[in-house]
């Protein structure tokens, strides 16, 4: 398939959930620059992009607004909603309204919030298996990951991951946070066990907080929110080899 007959179009997938974790309380939830870092790319390279969320909902993390990580331009865009960036998520679509013949890229953002909803976010999944089986692009970066388990390859039955290379948010990088508990306490997987569970071959950077990134195939994914940016770009570059 050429990417003549893929549409040039992108679907960024947040998560609806929203969660206390930090220790005054405040919540997870999208992650913030996860999900600005590669829309820039792919806004640069043309693209068209919508977002959406398994209910149509969403909260942003409290980390991701810290000046830490959201800072500059960034910062800019975030504040001011009249961007494309924040007119596009404010007005988000539910995972249920979306017509997956209209994506050549299926993308899931992260935050912790995602451990609590993608795993079961069975309309963002079915969209996303849609894109996949047509032979469109899956990618997913830091917690986002935690929705591959669940994407089928419809041709095999199997998760698309399954037998492939992948990374995600480390489990170490949970234990420097001290967040294993609180993803105890959801009932929830990290990203690395989840994706070892389904036979997928997760690969572990140097550390938790470098770039880095994966790609396998048509599967393109990010270890952090540092790796954003780059997992955009190589999104971009197997989609122009399609």
């Amino acid at each position: 398939m050429t990417t003549s007959t893929l549409p040039r179009k992108v679907l960024i997938a947040v998560t609806s959930a929203h969660a206390p974790m930090y220790p005054g309380g405040e919540e997870t939830g999208l992650f913030i620059t996860e999900a600005l870092h590669p829309f820039l790319v792919w806004q640069k390279a043309g693209f068209e992009i919508d977002f959406a969320s398994e209910e149509g909902t969403y909260v942003p993390d409290h980390l991701s607004l810290s000046e830490d990580y959201l800072k500059g331009d960034d910062k800019k865009i975030w504040e001011d909603k009249n961007s494309d960036f924040r007119k596009r998520l404010d007005s988000l679509k539910k995972a249920s309204d979306l017509n997956a013949d209209e994506y050549g890229v299926f993308f899931a953002a992260g935050g912790h919030a995602t451990l609590i909803d993608f795993p079961k976010a069975k309309g963002l999944q079915s969209v996303a298996s849609k894109i996949w089986s047509k032979g469109g692009i899956v990618s997913a970066v830091c917690h986002g990951p935690a929705i591959l388990p669940g994407i089928i390859d419809q041709s095999t039955g199997k998760p698309v991951i399954s037998g492939k290379k992948v990374t995600g948010f480390m489990t170490k990088g949970e234990e420097e946070l001290g967040a294993l508990d609180t993803i105890k306490k959801w009932n929830a997987a990290t990203v690395e066990s989840a994706a070892a569970g389904v036979g997928a071959e997760y690969i572990k950077p140097e550390g938790p907080w470098a770039e880095f990134t994966v790609t396998d195939g048509r599967l393109v994914t990010g270890v952090n929110p540092q790796s954003a940016h780059k997992t955009g770009i190589e999104v971009l570059n197997v989609f122009e080899k399609l």
